[in-house]
């Protein structure tokens, strides 16, 4: 039984990954570019 809850929490996890990058990628993409200029300065 222990194992079919690692696998969910396995799979959750994954999940949220991805969602996070579908949701996130303009933010990062955002602050890359911020840090990027600082760092010209």
């Amino acid at each position: 039984m222990g194992w079919l809850i690692f696998l969910i929490i396995v799979v959750a996890v994954v999940a949220g990954v991805f969602w996070a990058k579908k949701h996130f990628r303009h933010e990062i993409d955002r602050a890359k570019r911020i840090n990027r200029a600082n760092k010209n300065q």
